[in-house]
């Protein structure tokens, strides 16, 4: 007769427990710098995030939770992220296809018409916002006119990290009180306040942050001079207008995108059909060069361009003009590009999913709202909440939805409007995930734009200014809404001071 074994009994963790695990991270993320510097996001980052997943999971063992919870928990977490994986796929074939197509090259010899050094970051940051606000995505923006601007900068000698700055700004402010974009439906969604009480409650923190940060790159724009040592003002459109046909014709790749964001198609379906739309327009006016991407000894033309468009969907485009700074802007993209980005994702979310399955995320929260005593304090708990979970978790919908979830409640007890919550979530999620390498927004940003998120960082005033700006406005308790007395939380709120 064989001993029935009794299952441990599982215990909450202790706060040392909860903290363990991101020290351990965070300790091992700053050896990962030091020893590699720019090539850590490169495969080290990846090992820091698995080995601290590891410590998290044998915490959990230890306070009686089985492996295969852990284990499932880790399958559901990543699983989280296989749209944005797609999305990069789609992204990387998108820029190696607009490369080929000249849709880039063409938005990059205008640009360097149309710019001057003395406005540029201003009228970047203003033009990627107004683009963003009508399609209600950061990263197809990036992805695209913002892959141009980093090229016009280059060309008038401008800081690509200062542009990228001026990019992800205006990006995020557009995506950020967009309608058509998720993390702006995802907020209110997540905390049941309504979506257009949302967005005009935000705009009491965003509108401000994006007028400070426009005066900023003005400012930057102004005190500094464009460096023409490497590529002059000049030489860069005549190299591109030599090695590629230009003309607004092929900008309707481009144009095809937004208009399929701005009818709500969903990004992935609609950045590879902007993708596959750019390989038709390279096999109409780029034929010589998507020939030879696919060149091979006895192949037919056609078979030849064939080869060429499917070459710079998978390992992007490249090409040879006799100048470095020219081939280095051009000779990009390829879904091969993002596969780096991928694993830091896959590792980063494996990551956050122990920590929440193991219950060492809420322990966290519980010991911040013992310190949220006022509504300025409980509003500035939020917004370090959510961007502590972009930090841990590495993807801004989990941080939108698991501090949603955990301050929700609060909120309702005090008697404050829901719509206080939900825009806390972007003001401290939405907003602070490009600034996290290890986050999927910041990762993506870095791999898309061509720069470093801690190169790319000091410069993103906007997403810098908001969370500031919206602690600043819930201490001084200025437009913080109070549900009437007895009201539920669906109901209409009113306008007064705490």
């Amino acid at each position: 007769m064989t001993e029935k074994t009794t299952p441990v009994a599982e215990r909450a963790p202790k706060l040392w427990q909860a903290l363990l695990p991101l020290l351990f991270l965070a300790t091992l993320l700053g050896t990962s710098v030091m020893l590699f510097g720019d090539n850590s996001s490169a495969g080290p980052n990846q090992i820091a995030l698995m080995l601290s997943a590891m410590v998290a999971a044998l915490i959990g063992l230890a306070n009686g939770k089985r492996w295969q919870e852990i284990q499932n928990g880790m399958v559901h977490g990543i699983s989280l992220a296989i749209v944005p994986i797609l999305i990069l796929l789609a992204v990387g074939a998108l820029i190696g296809a607009w490369m080929l197509s000249g849709t880039v090259p063409t938005l990059i010899v205008y640009g360097l018409k149309l710019m001057h050094p003395s406005y540029f970051y201003p009228a970047a940051c203003l033009v990627c916002a107004i683009v963003a606000l009508a399609i209600g995505s950061s990263w197809t923006v990036a992805g695209t006119l913002g892959v141009a601007l980093i090229g016009v900068a280059q060309g008038l000698g401008m800081s690509p990290a200062i542009t990228a700055g001026a990019v992800i700004s205006g990006a995020y402010f557009g995506d950020k009180i967009s309608p058509l974009s998720e993390t702006t439906n995802l907020a209110p969604a997540a905390v049941d306040s309504e979506l257009f009480a949302h967005i005009r409650h935000m705009l009491w923190t965003t509108v401000p942050s994006l007028a400070l940060a426009l005066v900023l790159f003005t400012v930057v724009g102004l005190s500094s001079q464009a460096n023409s040592s490497e590529v002059s003002f000049g030489e860069l459109p005549s190299i591109l207008q030599a090695h590629f046909n230009i003309g607004p014709h092929l900008l309707i790749p481009l144009v095809v995108v937004v208009v399929l964001a701005v009818k709500k198609m969903p990004a992935y379906p609609a950045i590879l059909i902007g993708a596959l739309t750019g390989l038709v327009f390279a096999a109409l006016f780029q034929t010589e060069a998507m020939r030879q991407m696919g060149q091979a000894e006895g192949r037919a033309d056609w078979l030849a361009m064939l080869a060429g468009g499917w070459k710079v969907m998978a390992d992007g485009f490249s090409i040879e003009t006799g100048n470095a700074a020219a081939d280095e802007l051009v000779s990009r993209g390829g879904m091969a590009s993002m596969l780096s980005t991928i694993w830091l994702i896959v590792c980063a979310m494996g990551f956050g999913a122990v920590m929440e399955h193991t219950g060492l995320l809420e322990r966290l929260i519980r010991m911040v709202l013992k310190l949220a005593r006022s509504v300025g304090s409980l509003v500035a708990a939020t917004i370090a909440t959510a961007f502590g979970i972009n930090v841990v978790s590495a993807d801004q919908y989990m941080s939108i939805v698991l501090t949603g979830r955990l301050y929700r409640e609060e909120y309702e007890r005090r008697g404050l409007a829901p719509v206080n919550l939900s825009r806390a979530l972007e003001d401290g999620g939405t907003l602070t995930s490009p600034l996290v390498p290890w986050n999927t927004c910041g990762a993506y940003m870095a791999v898309t734009l061509g720069v470093a998120t801690l190169d790319y960082l000091p410069y993103v005033f906007f997403n810098l200014l908001n969370p500031l700006i919206a602690i600043a406005m819930a201490y001084g308790g200025f437009k913080i809404l109070y549900l009437p007395p007895g009201a539920a939380a669906g109901t209409a709120s009113t306008d007064r001071q705490p």
